[in-house]
């Protein structure tokens, strides 16, 4: 499979890159416009600035506009977010439901540090708008 998908492995990782950073902002979105079902918090509150993380960071990510630095933090968020709301129910991911912030927070440090790629407006501004 390798020989197939190793001359596609740009546009792979961008599609991955965008699609990463949509989902994320979904998550912003619920915590900070109220979509997709509102689980939020105050404005000002831990919740919310998870959530203002989230739909900046992610939007970043998605558009490639300094994603390693976005994808660090987002990253990080998702590491707290994991210790803070997930691990303390179980040792595992699959006990304590923290699955998705677990992959969240590995996935964005991948594009932490492989940057924003083709596909992005990292790429545009350095000349490279493939």
């Amino acid at each position: 499979m390798r020989p197939i998908l190793a001359s596609q492995e740009r546009w792979i990782y961008a599609i991955t890159r965008i699609l990463v950073g949509v989902l994320f902002a979904c998550h912003g979105a619920q915590k900070v416009l109220g979509m997709f079902g509102r689980v939020g918090g105050p404005p000002g509150g831990l919740i919310w600035t998870a959530g203002v993380i989230e739909l900046v960071g992610a939007g970043l990510v998605a558009v490639g506009l300094l994603a390693s630095w976005a994808a660090f933090v987002c990253s990080g968020e998702m590491a707290v977010a994991y210790f803070m709301a997930h691990q303390p129910a179980g040792l595992l991911p699959i006990m304590n439901k923290g699955e998705l912030a677990a992959l969240y927070s590995l996935v964005f440090l991948v594009i932490a540090a492989r940057g924003s790629g083709p596909w992005s407006i990292d790429a545009v501004l350095a000349g490279d708008p493939r």
